[in-house]
């Protein structure tokens, strides 16, 4: 059974940075399945935030802000934020997808697995 679990959330003020951690079992993800981060605010639906396959997708407001890294040895994703914003407060979901793809890795449908979220607070 695969199971993706995040970490790293947590409480912090504008401009801080935060790393988030997304370490996968139940089998091993190669650096062309597709493994992304999505995150959903209050009240809102749940948005892509990147994606790294044989590629690297970000979302437009991450604006430079973000970068997506995974250890294929450690079968983890990382997303290390900084600059963050209030508005970047969310429950942040980490994913994978069971086959290989260089497309389309902005889409939800793509992923199979999904971790259970952690969350993060940017206050002003």
């Amino acid at each position: 059974q695969v199971h993706l679990v995040e970490s790293g959330g947590g409480s912090v003020q504008t401009g801080d940075s935060l790393r988030l951690s997304c370490a996968a079992s139940g089998r091993t993800f190669s650096s062309y399945n597709p493994m992304a981060w999505f995150r959903q605010a209050p009240g809102k639906e749940r948005e892509f935030v990147t994606a790294t396959s044989s590629s690297t997708l970000y979302a437009d407001f991450v604006q430079g802000r973000f970068t997506i890294s995974r250890d294929s040895a450690k079968n983890t994703v990382i997303l290390q934020m900084n600059s963050l914003k209030p508005e970047d407060t969310a429950v942040y979901y980490c994913a994978a997808s069971a086959y290989y793809s260089t497309s389309g890795l902005g889409q939800p449908s793509l992923y199979h697995y999904w971790g259970q979220g952690t969350q993060v607070t940017v206050s002003s």
